[in-house]
Parts: C-alpha cells; sequence; structure tokens
C-alpha cells in the first residue's frame, strides 16, 4: 500500500467500496507483522482513534474480539489466532467509519467539493 501508487492507497476522498477493495488486495500474510501495512494502519490510526479494534468472527472461529492494545493484536497475530480473513473486513470497516465524515463534508460543501477537484488535476503519479 504505497501512495506512489494510487490503486492501493487509501485517500480521504475514497469511497466506501473503494477502501473495501484495496483493503482486501493489500499485502498481509498470516502470522507475518513485519512489513505488514494493515497492522501499521491499525496501529497508527484505527487503535489511536478509537480506543479499540474489534474483530468479528463467527462462533465458530471464536467469536467477535476486541483488541485494547496493539500488542494483544499482535500476540494474536503472530500465533495464527487472528487471521487475514478476519482483520481485513474489520479494518475496512474502521477506516469507512473515520472516512465517512470526510466524504459527507465533501458531498455537502460545494466549496470543498471544487477544491478537492482542484487538488485532484494537481496529482502526480510515477
Amino acid at each position: 500500500m504505497s501512495k506512489s501508487d494510487p490503486s492501493s492507497s487509501i485517500f480521504m476522498e475514497d469511497e466506501e467500496a473503494e477502501v473495501n477493495v484495496k483493503i482486501k488486495k493489500a499485502y498481509c500474510l498470516p502470522k507475518i507483522v513485519e512489513g505488514n501495512p494493515c497492522l501499521e494502519y491499525i496501529k497508527y490510526l484505527i487503535l489511536p482513534w478509537f480506543n479499540e479494534f474489534t474483530v468479528e468472527c463467527s462462533e465458530d472461529n471464536g467469536g467477535n474480539k476486541t483488541f485494547k492494545s496493539y500488542e494483544e493484536l499482535i500476540a494474536d497475530y503472530e500465533s495464527g489466532e487472528l487471521h487475514p480473513g478476519d482483520l481485513k473486513p474489520a479494518l475496512s470497516k474502521s477506516l469507512n467509519k473515520i472516512l465517512e465524515p470526510v466524504r459527507e463534508h465533501f458531498k455537502k460543501d460545494s466549496n470543498a467539493r471544487e477544491l478537492l477537484q482542484r487538488v485532484k488535476a494537481y496529482r502526480v503519479t510515477k
């Protein structure tokens, strides 16, 4: 997930479906913490924003679990108790909760919408 690749970067104006697709495609190997962008999003954005991270799982897979610390999350992830297939949808849901007020602002405020369009016109890609 690199800002140099717009198809993998999360932008403040991304629609919910775009965020879901980008997170679903993100690099996130089971049990591997080092260099895992999904875990970094949780560490630097989700936990500071919400003070917790909830993963929804079926009862067959242990049920829902709420993590209050990054260390707790990492312990479950490294052990394999928490799988990327469960982590990614929870991450998408949390990111979309953060981004929803921003999306609404751009929809409702014509000045903000116009400014966003001007900024998008200047985006440089490699």
